[in-house]
């Protein structure tokens, strides 16, 4: 059953309005709209943080810095623990309040809850195996002792287009290994990480271990906080040219960075592909988030002698999607967060159709409130099309085909991002093969979703550095320690 306008009043007016500092929610002077994409219309309005309030954020984890590193470990998984069962009891809640501010459909916000969850679950069990070392010195005499240690406070900047699961992807690991932090979310999606702040709060989180800034001027409100030296670790995901300027800010203190940043994810389907499976990849590839992802598939390669056929299907199975709200029942296209992104989307299609490619499925905005695209399909896109070189960020399948191995390995790197591919044959030397002449951090081999709380996510080249998740996504908020001792 769809939730009414008073479920969905509800859900917003539960969720918290003010900057989270030091265990408290305070109200500032100035404050901010939060918008539903899928209507224009305003949500709420949030607090509006100022520079000096920011640094209040870090003076409050400056202090709490000591005491959190201190606490045991097993206090910390616990904390982690209980926020994981209190996501998980509030998934409906939660997953409205996602909905109604970003845009995606209810049920794939339900499913970024439970992933979201999945990641404060996976790191309250690596809270209790931080582990260091202990050897004999080559030479004899003395003894190694390696100890990791919290890296200490850090920043931690969340996209809009996942606002619930970038955030337990960071705060999660911080907390886990010790380190404070002060988190700000994209300014387009505030609630979710206020609700999450609440909840880390109801957890048990000490005052000052985890705090929330919300800014529309994020140019002026950041850069204090980045040359602050008792800021220790920055972690970002968004966009490269973003991740690029951050970069050379965490340069004056030399300060610990992981960078999440963009793709231009190749989804390649071989000749000997089950069909049927590689479209329902490319679907979930594609269409998740509506196609608002730095996973998303946005060069999709598809061997020439089942091109026709692939396309086919693919054609009829997304023209079952429908443009609606998030909160409507069935196979929904949901908004875009905003006007630059379906200008953004309108842009790289004309241009893709301009240099030759055909439009077999929607291709243009509807004329309706809020920001919907609907899902679209082209074939024929050449490599020198905007959209090969760009985040499409919409749900448009770009189709080129290709005959040989060699050459769709040499496309499908012929870009400076190389965040995730996707492989679909069923060849194991085949897919093992292309897998490994990838350039990309991440390889799909016959599965549309590679995003997994318990395996390392990132990228090479211009897609970032460090990893999120998985056996090393701790490593990055601990610092290593050689202790020698004469003996």
């Amino acid at each position: 059953m769809a939730p009414t306008p008073q479920d969905e009043r509800d859900a917003i007016a539960s969720v918290p309005t003010g900057l989270f500092i030091g265990g408290e929610f305070v109200e500032t002077n100035r404050t901010m709209a939060v918008t539903d994409p899928s209507t224009g219309a305003t949500l709420c309005e949030v607090a509006d943080a100022s520079p000096d309030e920011a640094m209040a954020a870090l003076d409050a984890a400056d202090k709490a810095q000591p005491g959190l590193a201190a606490m045991p470990p097993r206090e910390r998984s616990e904390i982690l623990r209980r926020a994981y069962d209190i996501l998980m009891a509030e998934q409906e809640r939660l997953a409205l309040i996602m909905t109604l501010e970003m845009g995606k459909p209810l049920a794939e916000a339900k499913g970024e809850i439970a992933y979201a969850a999945e990641f404060f679950r996976w790191f309250s069990e690596e809270a209790v195996r931080i582990n260091g070392g202990y050897m004999d010195a080559p030479a004899g005499g003395a003894r190694f002792i390696v100890r990791r240690e919290p890296v200490g406070p850090s920043l931690l900047i969340t996209p809009w287009n996942f606002p619930m699961a970038m955030g337990t992807r960071k705060i999660g690991p911080a907390l886990a290994a010790g380190c404070t932090s002060i988190i700000k979310p994209a300014e387009a999606t505030p609630l979710s990480m206020l609700a999450l702040a609440e909840i880390l709060q109801r957890a048990g989180a000490p005052a000052g271990s985890v705090n929330v800034i919300l800014t529309t001027e994020p140019s002026k409100v950041m850069p204090p906080l980045i040359h602050d030296p008792r800021s220790r670790k920055l972690s970002f995901t968004g966009s490269t040219e973003v991740g690029k300027i951050l970069l050379g800010q965490c340069a004056k203190t030399v300060m610990r960075t992981s960078m999440e940043l963009g793709g231009n994810a190749p989804f390649i389907v071989f000749d000997d592909a089950d069909l049927d499976e590689a479209v329902t990849g490319a679907i979930a590839a594609k269409m998740r988030n509506i196609g608002q992802a730095c996973t998303a598939a946005n060069r999709i390669y598809v061997h020439r002698d089942i091109a026709n056929d692939f396309t086919h299907k693919l054609v009829e199975e997304l023209s079952k999607y429908t443009p609606a709200r998030g909160v409507e029942s069935g196979l929904i296209v949901g908004p875009l967060i905003d006007q630059d992104a379906i200008q953004k989307v309108e842009s790289l299609v004309d241009d893709a159709t301009r240099r030759g490619a055909d439009v077999l499925l929607g291709g243009e905005r509807l004329n309706r409130d809020g920001y919907f695209y609907p899902a679209t399909v082209l074939t024929g896109v050449p490599d020198d099309a905007d959209m090969t070189h760009t985040e499409i960020f919409g749900p448009v399948a770009a189709i080129s085909v290709f005959d040989t191995e060699e050459e769709v390995i040499r496309r499908a790197n012929d870009t400076p991002f190389g965040l995730v591919a996707y492989i679909y044959t069923e060849g194991l030397r085949r897919g093992l093969r292309v897998s490994e002449a990838l350039q990309a951090g991440m390889v799909g081999i016959n599965q549309g979703v590679v995003s997994n709380p318990a395996a390392p996510f990132g990228g090479v080249k211009e897609s970032g550095l460090g990893r999120e998740g998985g056996l090393t996504g701790i490593d990055e908020f601990l610092e290593m320690k050689y202790i020698g001792v004469k003996m």
